[in-house]
């Protein structure tokens, strides 16, 4: 009787640890898509405001690509990268300037850390209860920037 307790203990703690590894897994991919910036629900925290801007993320099987398009308020010049990470840091020459980046899900939010010239940029994507994913920025030496985005 004890080892047949045992083995249905074994068997339900197994069945629970892969729905909420499948319930997580389906939680990252939610942020897959194309998302449009609402720039009047962001707060730019004083720096220069993004008129438009669009952004598509896609997480397969631990690939995961983010590519972003923005366009600033007052300039004609547009802003636009991609990345790709495995999850393992990987450096990239863009514009002249070697960085490196690293993304990972940190629960259900996607963390973004680049370094350049030693400063760290941690950007976190999170989906919120409406449907709508908020985009938090941190760099040094600037406030902390909020953006919120729409399915396309």
């Amino acid at each position: 009787m004890l080892r047949q307790t045992g083995k249905f203990f074994a068997l339900v703690t197994v069945t629970l640890m892969l729905l909420a590894g499948s319930a997580l897994a389906r939680g990252h991919h939610d942020l897959n898509g194309n998302w449009n910036l609402i720039p009047t629900r962001s707060n730019f925290a004083g720096q220069d405001t993004i008129q438009t801007g669009t952004i598509t993320i896609n997480d397969r099987e631990h690939n995961i690509t983010i590519s972003r398009n923005f366009n600033f308020e007052g300039t004609t010049q547009d802003f636009s990268y991609s990345l790709s990470s495995d999850g393992r840091e990987n450096s990239t020459i863009r514009n002249g300037k070697s960085f490196t980046t690293k993304a990972g899900w940190e629960g259900d939010t996607l963390r973004v850390k680049t370094t350049q010239d030693g400063r760290v940029t941690v950007e976190r994507f999170t989906l919120n209860p409406d449907g709508t994913m908020t985009l938090v920025v941190e760099r040094p030496d600037h406030n902390v920037i909020t953006l919120l985005f729409e399915r396309k």
